[in-house]
């Protein structure tokens, strides 16, 4: 008898909803420092996860939120980034 793999769960950093990790976006901080969405979720570095909801984006990469993203990073986001990565918002409902 063949046993089902469970998906793994991630817990979006804005709502804290729990869901499977293929249907959440990542966020990393690469070794080198860069912050950039990661579609593969298999870059290395820390990583974040976010529902792919518009609301939980602006709740989460939010200044009264920052604090909480930079811990989860565990490094600093300038307002630039966090601009960015707003904007490449509406790129990634595209993607598969």
């Amino acid at each position: 008898m063949r046993i089902a793999k469970r998906a793994p769960l991630r817990t979006c950093a804005s709502c804290h909803s729990k869901r499977p990790k293929r249907d959440m976006v990542r966020i990393v901080r690469t070794p080198d420092g860069e912050i950039r969405v990661d579609i593969t979720s298999k870059l290395s570095g820390r990583g974040v996860y976010f529902c792919p909801d518009l609301k939980c984006w602006r709740y989460g990469l939010s200044e009264s939120r920052l604090s909480r993203l930079e811990y989860a990073l565990r490094g600093s986001v300038s307002a630039e980034t966090r601009q960015r990565l707003l904007e490449s918002f509406p790129t990634l409902l595209e993607m598969p």
